[in-house]
Parts: structure tokens; sequence; C-alpha cells
């Protein structure tokens, strides 16, 4: 009897031991699976920043200059997103630009269909990586990497090796993790997916969502796409499953450009909108022609659909499963191509169509006085950012230009014989709000750029981050020596006081001549710095500097002929005196964004 026991009791805790050390297995293989998916993630975004930052400044250029028609536009997308694969990059460039308006809408949408086909070639590396063990690779690349990393000059290229290298250790580990876990032999996993029926529209409607889902969250389709990889080529997964999820990855993508796009302008929501609904016309389309399209696309690859499990050959049914992550691959390619053949040729219709649905905001674009271009969203980078600055900064000085000019026409009121004292205390108070904006825009602004500088810069963006810095400090003076200005006028108001008629001639002189000067500086703000030059303000600041010169020594000597009382003429020496820092401050936001030094 005790015998029994003890064999029975043996035997309980055999099993159990059994049982525990699978499940420990398992959940090793389970972090492996989560670590590998994490290299690769890590991987594609390092190569993806250090492409973006060897190459920045040249794809802003090559995406203004290639887009003149639909087709090169297309063009542009396809080579922009397979040179720093990454879709979501280019997507969010392109977003960004329109919303800078660098880029027509139509020209995004072509860079949009563009990117939806160049980010297909991920899906080929990954398939490789798939089917050949390529992590002997891994190991050379990351000692390359790792010298030119401490190579000051060479360190971006090492961070773009060592960024492949990572994702090739991650594709290898995927793949060696899921051989290691049997997932074809799974019963459980394998039960699972058998509950659904391959041949119902419903299965699919349910992975397609599945996909969508997964990949919104993880805001990688190319996470997703590998999970479907593994689970394909294992057999636990049907070929008819895994292109649903593929079809969802295609519209869980758009949810990133989406979401930067929300808190930005109206054309930068239509941009990603036309996102959406390019991959929503797609997976239409391919619904409705699932089973054609799907054998076609396994036909191409030369996967047999009809092969079974329990009655072919191990070692034919292997070979014929191994061409799986290819079949994937494929039908990503196909379904982009055929996709943008059917829709480039109605670009002009698809812009109507989006602009039908996003409407744009009935505020007064005058009284618009929140940050237009600096908006929060993912997947940002320097170049991207640095770029919103920049706009964000010339828009901060047409703001400027245009509290100036509420400043003459505060003056002009002033100088009315029947002042209407409503009309000019509302002016008055709009200046005021102008003078916050500017307190706020140089706040937002310089807090964005210091974000920026935490990430790992060029020396080239590093330097343009500094000249920012300088420009809105400058800027935010002007609008100081504005609202100065409006005071001492507010002052001229109350006490009545006139100025005579040659000097409100000088006056008007100066005022223009500065007002010359401020239009130039958004001139050059505006251009790139190899289009402009400084001499322009200059020589308006010399001419500022003798009118100032001409005035202050009329101005003297009209006081001391008792043409006109003191308090008259400090009054008039405070509006000179204004316009003369004024004109400092213009010439300091020029040398700034020439990169000129003040003592050139």
């Amino acid at each position: 009897m005790l015998k029994k026991v003890y064999l029975c009791g043996s035997k309980f805790l055999i099993f159990h031991r059994i049982k525990l050390d699978t499940d420990i297995n398992y959940l090793l293989a389970a972090a492996q699976l989560l670590g590998s998916l994490a290299l690769l993630m890590f991987g594609m975004k390092t190569m993806s920043d250090a492409l973006q930052k060897m190459a920045g400044p040249q794809l802003r250029h090559v995406l203004g200059a290639m887009t003149s028609n639909r087709f090169t536009g297309m063009l542009t997308g396809v080579g922009v997103t397979a040179a720093v694969q990454s879709s979501t990059a280019t997507t969010v460039m392109t977003v960004s630009f329109v919303s800078a308006g660098l880029l027509t809408l139509g020209q995004a949408i072509s860079v949009i269909m563009g990117a939806n086909i160049g980010t297909t070639l991920t899906a080929w590396i990954m398939s490789a990586g798939f089917a050949f063990n390529i992590t002997a690779a891994v190991y050379p690349a990351f000692f390359a990497g790792i010298i030119l990393i401490y190579s000051k000059r060479r360190r971006t290229l090492g961070d773009f090796i060592f960024g492949l290298a990572f994702m090739l250790l991650g594709l290898g580990t995927l793949r060696q993790t899921g051989v290691d876990m049997r997932l074809g032999e799974n019963e459980t996993l394998l039960q699972f997916f058998s509950q659904f029926d391959p041949d119902s529209i419903s299965t699919t409607l349910i992975f397609l969502l599945i996909g969508s889902v997964l990949t919104m969250c993880v805001q990688s389709s190319a996470a997703v796409m590998a999970i479907t990889m593994i689970l394909c080529s294992s057999g636990a997964l049907p070929i008819w499953q895994g292109i649903a999820l593929v079809m969802g990855e295609n519209i869980g993508t758009t949810i990133t450009s989406n979401i930067v796009a929300f808190s930005a302008g109206t054309q930068a929501r239509r941009a990603a909108f036309a996102h959406l609904f390019f991959n929503l016309f797609g997976v239409v389309w391919v619904l409705l022609l699932f089973r054609p399209f799907v054998n076609m696309v396994c036909a191409i690859a030369g996967y047999d659909t009809m092969l079974d499990k329990a009655t072919t050959d191990p070692n034919v049914f292997a070979a014929n499963a191994a061409k799986l992550s290819f079949v994937l691959a494929t039908f990503h390619t196909c379904f982009n191509i055929v996709n943008t053949a059917l829709l480039i040729g109605f670009i002009p219709q698809i812009e109507r169509l989006v602009c039908r649905v996003i409407r744009p905001k009935t505020e007064d674009e005058e009284e618009d006085t929140r940050l237009r271009y600096i908006y929060g969203g993912l997947m940002k980078t320097p170049e991207i950012s640095v770029l919103q600055a920049q706009k964000e900064t010339v828009l901060f000085a047409t703001r400027i230009h245009r509290m100036y000019g509420m400043v003459r026409q505060l003056l002009t009121l002033s100088d009315a014989e029947n002042v209407d004292d409503k009309e000019f205390t509302q002016l008055y108070t709009r200046i005021q709000k102008y003078e916050d904006i500017s307190d706020h825009m140089e706040i937002e602004i310089a807090h964005y750029l210091e974000q920026v500088s935490d990430a790992r810069l060029s020396d080239e963006t590093k330097g343009k981050i500094r000249q920012m810095m300088r420009q809105i400090s400058e800027l935010e003076s002007i609008g100081d020596a504005c609202y100065g200005m409006a005071r001492t006028i507010l002052r001229k108001q109350q006490s009545h006081k006139a100025f005579a008629a040659d000097e409100a001639q000088g006056l008007e002189q100066l005022l223009n001549t500065t007002d010359s000067a401020l239009a130039q500086m958004e001139r050059v703000m505006e251009g790139r710095r190899e289009e402009v030059n400084a001499e322009e303000t200059f020589r308006l600041e010399n001419d500022i500097n003798a009118l100032r010169d001409r005035l202050k020594r009329e101005n003297v000597q009209a006081i001391n002929e008792r043409r006109h009382d003191y308090a008259t003429g400090t009054l008039f020496a405070d509006l000179v005196g204004e316009c003369e820092h004024l004109a400092d401050y213009i010439v300091n936001v020029v040398e700034a964004k020439l990169a000129i030094t003040p003592a050139q």
C-alpha cells in the first residue's frame, strides 16, 4: 500500500514538474519574443532617426522640389520612405510641410501614396530575415558601428549601422523564437484559430479589426507585421487571417498622422484624413475581391494554398510554409501598388472630398493668435521640429509687424481733431493683447526648442536652434518697443499734446522707413539663408539713424526756441528713441537668421 502511494506521489510530482517546466519555457519564450520585438522597433527607429539626421535638410528640399506633379510626388514618397525606412516619418513630415505651407494638399496626397509603396520595403527586409539566418552578419555590424559612433565625424553613420544591426538581431531572434516555440504544434493556439471559419467574411473582418487595434496600440506596423509572419510561418495562423491582419495594419498605421494633425491646421488635418481614406478605400476593394486577389498573390510568391498538413509530406509542407513571409510581403506590395494605380488619377477628386469633410475653422485668421505650426504629436524628428519652429518664428515676425501697424494707426487716431475715445481705447487694448501674445510666443517657442535640443542633433541643427533662440528674443524686444510707443501715444492723447507739422512729417518719414525695415526683416526670415542678405537691412538702419539724429536736433532746437513745450518735446523724443531701438532689434534678428556675429 505504501509502495502504491509512493509511486502515485512520484507520478504526481513528475507531472507537475513537467507542467511547471513547460510553463517556465513558454514564459521565457514569450519574454524573448517581446524583447525581440523591442529590439526590432528600436533598431528601425534608430535607423530612421540617423538617416533623417544625415539627410534632413536635403529631404525637405527634395519634398519641395520633386512634387511638381502627382507622379513625381508619388515617386518622391516612395524614395524618401524607402530611404528612412518609416512611412510614418514620411507621412508626419508631409503633414508638417502642409501645415507649414511648403506643400499643397494635392502634392501631399501624392507623396503619401508613394509612402505607402515605399514602406513595403520593410516587409521584404523582414521576410528575408525570417527566411534566412542573418544574425551572423550582426556582430561585425555592431563592431563597425561602435567604432564609427566614437568618431565624431561619422557618428550618425555609426548610429545607422547600429540601428541596422539591432533590427537584424531582432529579426533573427524573432525567427529563432518562433521555431523554438513550435507554435504550429501548440494545440491550444491551433484550437483557438480553428474556431474561425477561413471562408467567412466575418472572420476576415475580425482579424482586420485586430490588426488595426494592435497597430494603433504599438504605433508600429512593422512590429505587428513581424508577429503576423511568425504566426503564419510556424503554421499556426492560416494565410487568409494573416493577410487580414496585414490589411488591418494599413488602417492602424494611419492613426499616427491623424493624431499628429489633430491639433494642427486645417490643411494638415486634411492631408492626414486623405491618408486614412486612401488605405480604407484599398481595404474595401480587396475585401470585395479577397479570395481571387489573395490567390493571385500566392501564385506570384509560389505558395500552394491547397496543401494540407495531414496529407502532405512534412518536408514539402514545411518548405511551402517557409514561403508565407514572402506571401505577406508580396501582398503588402501588390495591395499598395494597385491601390495607388487606382487612385492616383483621382487626386483632385480626393482633395475635394477631404476639403468637404474637414471644414476650415471660422475664426478670423488675423485674430487667431495661437501657435500655428508647433503642435503636440508623435513620431516627430528634430529636423521636422526645427522646420516647424522656423515657420512659427516667421509667423511671430508677421504678428509683430501687424502690431507695429496698429501702433501707427493709434498715432493717426491721436492726431485726429475729433478723437474717437472708444475706437482709440479698443485699438490700444488690441496692442496690449499683442504684447501678451509676443511674450507667450517667445516662451512657447523657446520651450519647444529646448525640448528639441534634448535630442541628439547634428551641429547644423544645433546652430539653427541657437539662431532661432536669438531671433525670438529680439522679436519679443520689438514687441516691447511697439508697446512702449503705444504707451507714449496714450500719454500724448491724454495730455492733448500735438506735434508741429514739420515734426509730424519727419516722424512719419521715420515710421515709414522703420516699416520698410520690418518688411525686409520678414523677407529675410522667409527666405533661405543662401538666397538673402543683410545689405538692405543695414542700409535702412543707416537711414533710420540719420533720420533719428536729424529729428533729435530739430526737437532740441524747437524746445530752445519755445516752438513747443518740454513735455511735447519729451513725447516726440520718446517715439523717435523707440524707433531707434526697434531698428536695432531688427538688425539683430537679421544677423541671427544669417548667422552674422554682431562684430561683423
